[in-house]
């Protein structure tokens, strides 16, 4: 059997990306949700709150190093196995990467060190000004990121020259290549996505503490935090859903299309469809349940307006649509779940009764698998919804290959890469498992003061990281000054007695 080098290629880079994909939604989260816990403890200057943040900064710390780990290989990706596309995208994804470089990698690894290592010896507020700077990083990285795949869904601010090797896109509208059509509704879905995932992981933990009685107290304030995050977001999602569709059937009518099973067009409005599935070959969609001209009603507000079909397009440039529908249709659905689930813990939670239900607390220790799976799903339909481009209606997929790469390099490559992710994946789980079993550490009443037993906090911290003898030779520097005051108090005492 002769082996496809574009269909193994794009398996690789699907295996690797999607690996990757599992941890940068869990750190924006996470990084928002400790903006809020270290917030709480500044305003309150409750131990508990200071407790929760160092918990999950710790969780947080293990998943971000996952992440720059499992992104590292994909980079190497877009030079050995798409040559081609490198370089006809070079120009325009160089300057976005190089932002996120510049302005988002430097500033959430250059405070990430305050954010891991940092307690008792800075400030709290300078503490928290490192948290709010971690998770803006994320946060910004994940901008220029989204930007720089959705010029290829929608390219603006560009024109293409000829080069030696072959025709390429050149900027010439910086902006306009940044706020590109569809940059807006797929950066505001996709954080959303992140910030839904991060406040199911944290409820998903404080239930399983509730449900075993542990650390009871903490479990209770981080669920309660998360639960107006997820909430929230879960209702935020249901909005910038319905403008990411208005944008696909605007600018990608064909993935439109494809995400609805919709293969012929009509005269008359277009219906949505809840379930079903696509039979291709007879162009219909089988046992499909659909609502009659919601369709139309959602894109164009007006419910007879018919919605383009597949039949619109030439065969060549039609996306597939087994995967786009059903991965889009799962996203929905737990879209759907995500609200059904929040709203009514947060009608227990204003009745007061929320740790009382059993089952629910039940529910939201598993339930963190569906922010997973939507996450995944959404990102599988919208790269899968665009085939056959790479950009769209510019490069097809299968012109952006390396021309050197043989297909039997690529299968071993899945292999190897598909080996370490499954050890990676293992350790990571093992890691979390051990720090939940663990458990949050409790906070020493000293150490809520924000920092005093250790006023040269930043040239404490560079030195421990520099030189890490020197560091904890200042440390105990630090304490035996503490015994020598403490023992001069108690001389005073007896002189005054």
């Amino acid at each position: 059997m002769e082996l496809d080098v574009l269909l193994l290629s794009r398996i690789q880079f699907a295996l690797t990306i999607m690996f990757h994909y599992i941890f940068p939604p869990l750190s924006i989260g996470l990084g928002v949700l400790l903006v809020m816990m270290e917030g709480m403890f500044l305003y309150t200057k409750e131990p508990i709150y200071e407790k929760m943040a160092r918990f999950w900064t710790r969780v947080f710390a293990v998943n971000f190093a996952m992440g720059v780990a499992s992104g590292i290989v994909m980079e190497f990706e877009f030079g050995t196995n798409w040559a081609a596309y490198s370089r006809y995208v070079g120009d325009v994804f160089g300057s976005a990467l190089a932002a996120e470089g510049l302005f988002a990698f430097f500033l959430e690894s250059g405070f990430l060190a305050i954010l891991v290592f940092g307690w008792d010896r800075v400030s709290s507020k300078m503490h928290f000004f490192s948290t709010l700077m971690v998770s803006f990083g994320s946060i910004f990285s994940s901008v220029w990121i989204v930007i720089a795949n959705s010029w290829q869904q929608t390219p603006a601010g560009y024109h293409i020259v000829e080069g030696p090797s072959g025709p390429r896109a050149e900027i010439i509208d910086f902006w306009a290549m940044v706020f590109n059509p569809s940059t807006v509704d797929r950066l505001s879905h996709t954080l959303i996505g992140a910030f839904i995932l991060g406040a199911f992981f944290v409820m998903s933990i404080s239930a399983f503490y509730i449900l075993k009685e542990r650390h009871l107290e903490f479990a209770k304030r981080s669920f309660k935090i998360a639960l107006v995050l997820g909430t929230v977001s879960s209702l935020m999602a249901l909005v910038s859903g319905h403008s990411n569709a208005g944008m696909v059937a605007e600018q990608q009518p064909a993935k439109l299309a494809a995400f609805e099973g919709h293969f012929k067009t009509e005269d008359e409005g277009t219906g949505l469809y809840i379930i079903g599935w696509p039979d291709t070959e007879n162009e219909e969609v089988r046992y499909g349940v659909a609502i009659p001209k919601m369709l139309s009603l959602l894109v164009y507000n007006d419910p007879d307006k018919p919605v383009k079909a597949l039949d619109q397009f030439p065969r060549e440039d039609r996306p597939p649509v087994k995967i786009p529908f059903m991965m889009y249709h799962v996203m929905i659905s737990l879209g759907m779940a995500f609200i059904g689930l929040t709203l009514l813990a947060s009608f227990f939670l204003l009745r007061g009764t929320l740790f009382e239900q059993k089952w629910l607390m039940k529910t939201f220790v598993v339930a963190v698998i569906g922010p997973y799976i939507a996450n995944q799903a959404g990102w599988i339909s919208a790269e899968v919804g665009r085939q056959p481009w790479i950009v769209y209606g510019h490069l097809r997929t299968s012109d952006g290959l390396s021309e050197a790469v043989a297909a039997s390099h690529v299968l071993t490559s899945i292999i190897l890469f598909g080996l370490i992710y499954v050890m990676l994946f293992i350790v990571w789980v093992w890691v979390l498992n051990n720090k939940i079993q663990h458990g949050p550490d409790d906070v020493q009443p000293a150490t809520t003061s924000g920092g005093a037993a250790h006023q040269g906090g930043f040239k404490d911290v560079a030195t421990m990281l520099a030189d890490p003898d020197r560091g904890h030779a200042l440390v105990s520097l630090d304490e035996g000054s503490d015994a020598v005051e403490g023992e001069e108090d108690d001389v005073n005492k007896e002189d005054v007695q």
